[in-house]
């Protein structure tokens, strides 16, 4: 029964996600590749100026695309060779010490919560050159300390290069890899806080000030594991699935499954935003944020809040359909 009852909690998810538009009025871009379908996982290039790197869903097999963020268009496709995308659900980059970028993929998902004995993680070198072809990664696998999860948050704290991810359930955790990585044997991660519900992606600053939690409604910022800066507006997507900062740290950038599929710019709140010369400190999570400096609102339309409480009316109403079925099913 208990399968049943999460059926139909997902199901007026599908519903409620499926009622609102594709698209929203501060769109950056759209993808324009056909082959990029379902994109779930998203990152700003550490090297290349004006890049984003994306990946599909699911068993669309181990390819990431990079993306001029003006255009929409593809600039190169990678196809990483000794990796496998059983469920690829999201992706992190950072500079290393040495001043190369890093890309990470995480094979996170499980949405049987235990089929699969262990998760992995793909590292790869960004290439430093866009001219596309195949690359190959270091593959670390992953278990959970307590019990399998879900999961499609991925996030690298650049001051440290360690890895975090964020499971996708309705008591959502947030699990820290261990400080130093090993390929011949399976990782253990260990929980270190909570995350919001259903959270579909997360990412750290480029400064590592701060990091942000993306759920299918709203997102969250954070100076620290438990220590919330604030909550974000998002804009209304079709089905959101992937964030990450934009490269100067003062807004966020979140996407949508489908063809076509948009990504769109989201400014930081003014107690979030990096001051010009960050100076960050070496720590396993984001310490105090430093000073913020004022950034320039944008203003939105007569009718845009409300619309977006409109459609935060329907995800309240459907979360507590979702609630009392649960509460029910429990008698």
């Amino acid at each position: 029964m208990g399968w049943t009852y999460r059926g139909i909690g997902l199901a007026l998810l599908v519903v409620v996600l499926w009622a609102v538009p594709a698209h929203a009025d501060d769109e950056l871009f759209e993808f324009t590749d056909p082959r990029i379908t379902e994109s779930s996982g998203l990152a700003v290039s550490p090297t290349h100026p004006g890049i984003v790197y994306t990946h599909n869903d699911s068993d669309a097999g181990a390819v990431f695309y990079a993306v001029d963020s003006s255009t929409g268009r593809t600039r190169a496709a990678y196809t990483i060779a000794n990796a496998e995308a059983r469920d690829w659900e999201g992706m992190a980059a950072y500079r290393d010490q040495s001043g190369r970028g890093v890309l990470f993929f995480g094979d996170i998902g499980d949405n049987l919560d235990g089929a699969w004995p262990d998760i992995s993680v793909y590292k790869v070198t960004e290439p430093a050159r866009l001219r596309g072809g195949t690359v190959s990664a270091v593959r670390y696998r992953f278990r959970y300390a307590d019990q399998a999860r879900n999961a499609e948050g991925l996030m690298v704290d650049p001051r440290t290069g360690r890895l975090y991810v964020v499971t996708k359930e309705f008591d959502g955790l947030v699990y820290a890899a261990p400080r130093q990585l090993r390929t011949d044997r399976v990782n253990v991660l260990r929980r270190v806080g909570s995350a919001p519900t259903m959270a579909t992606d997360a990412a750290f600053a480029p400064d590592g000030s701060s990091f942000v939690i993306r759920t299918y409604f709203s997102a969250t910022l954070y100076r620290k594991i438990d220590d919330e800066i604030s909550g974000v507006p998002m804009p209304m997507l079709r089905q959101a699935e992937s964030i990450t900062y934009t490269a100067d740290g003062k807004a966020l950038l979140t996407g949508s499954e489908g063809k076509r599929s948009p990504v769109v710019r989201v400014p930081l709140p003014e107690s979030a935003v990096p001051s010009p010369s960050p100076t960050p400190k070496a720590a396993d999570v984001p310490t105090a944020s430093p000073a913020a400096q004022p950034v320039a609102s944008e203003s939105a339309g007569p009718d845009t809040g409300l619309m977006i409480a409109l459609w935060l009316g329907v995800a309240v109403g459907a979360v507590g359909i979702i609630v009392g079925i649960a509460r029910w099913a429990g008698r």
